[in-house]
């Protein structure tokens, strides 16, 4: 069994997780733990989360000896803010801890991206050369080597699912950028009190327009410039993404299908729409990808949900710890 330990776990991220550690049969929970300040420090998970009442019960401890849980832990999943995993992080992984971490702190390798986009220099360049980016579908062999997993977010993965089989194959005019629009829950704002993401003044409505940090990682990692405009709706949880493209002149429909499912044929967390679109209602509790395209002449649109909290985060998380440890890779999660 793998001594499994989740730093962030008050908030919803980390709860999911928590779940899908306790389901795995593999896995032991070996430790849930809040800031060493955190107002639910002591309080039992469930008390936050109470369908976990009677199913995990366990306390979140203050995080204070990072040294010991780090000789105890073979596994670290890191829910924190990125600030806060670019911080511990390199303690776990120098005690020879496997670390999957789900903020943004170790996902781009690209010059100033942090400055620029996070607002801190990062220092632990070696780290960041040497992660891994998360994308189950996609990095399979380097997640299976890896120590450091960097788990994307829940915007780039619908998007990049979306978008990776055709960008792969040279099927789109990449001198009209993709135009990614994206709806999220709730949840993806977090647990913490909030005005903007309160359900009372929640409308549909877009922000970070031009400017959020999402955009340059799904960039990075597909390799092409993408126009993304992230948007809030009135729901607890779920991403809808519909995204336009050009497809390259003499492409047809059937090398977009062909493109799909040579992809994700052997994909089980992708499902493949044939004659439908996505729904959030058909993704949210699951751990799933859903895709839908419609091509007309030269244009394409691309449809992606899934369930932020899921596949945006912990069980893409799980997935990647089935990889790396060569479970089947949706151990714990149907």
């Amino acid at each position: 069994m793998l001594n499994t330990t989740i730093i962030g776990a008050s908030g919803y991220t980390g709860a999911e997780l928590a779940v899908l550690v306790n389901k795995h049969p593999k896995l032991t929970l070996s430790g849930l733990y809040v800031s060493a300040n955190s107002l639910d420090a002591h309080k039992p998970i469930s008390e936050l989360h109470g369908r976990l009442k009677g199913v995990i019960d366990s306390p979140l401890l203050p995080l204070l000896d990072m040294n010991k849980i780090a000789k105890e832990s073979d596994i670290i999943l890191l829910a924190t803010a990125h600030e806060v995993s670019h911080d511990i992080a390199t303690l776990f992984l120098e005690n020879d801890c496997v670390v999957f971490d789900l903020s943004g702190a170790f996902r781009v390798q690209k010059e100033n991206f942090y400055q620029d986009f996070y607002g801190f220099e990062h220092q632990h360049q070696k780290w960041l050369d040497n992660a891994v980016y998360g994308l189950a579908e996609w990095n399979h062999e380097s997640i299976a080597t890896a120590q450091l997993i960097a788990v994307p977010g829940c915007y780039p993965t619908a998007s990049q699912l979306a978008l990776k089989p055709l960008i792969e194959k040279q099927l789109l005019d990449l001198t009209q950028w993709p135009v990614i629009n994206a709806t999220s829950g709730a949840t993806g704002a977090g647990r913490k009190a909030s005005l903007t993401s309160s359900f009372c003044e929640v409308s549909l409505q877009p922000y970070g327009v031009f400017s959020h940090r999402h955009q340059p990682e799904i960039a990075a990692h597909l390799g092409c410039d993408v126009i993304f405009t992230p948007h809030l709706g009135n729901f607890k949880r779920g991403i809808l993404a519909t995204i336009t493209a050009k497809l390259a002149k003499g492409v047809t429909q059937q090398q977009v299908d062909e493109a799909f499912s040579n992809s994700y044929q052997h994909q089980p967390a992708v499902r493949l729409l044939a004659d439908t679109m996505p729904s959030i209602q058909h993704v949210a509790l699951t751990p799933y990808c859903d895709l839908g395209w419609k091509v007309q002449g030269e244009h394409l649109i691309i449809v992606s949900a899934i369930d932020n909290l899921l596949k945006g985060a912990s069980s893409q998380a799980m997935q990647c710890i089935n990889i790396r440890y060569g479970f089947p890779v949706l151990t714990a999660l149907v």
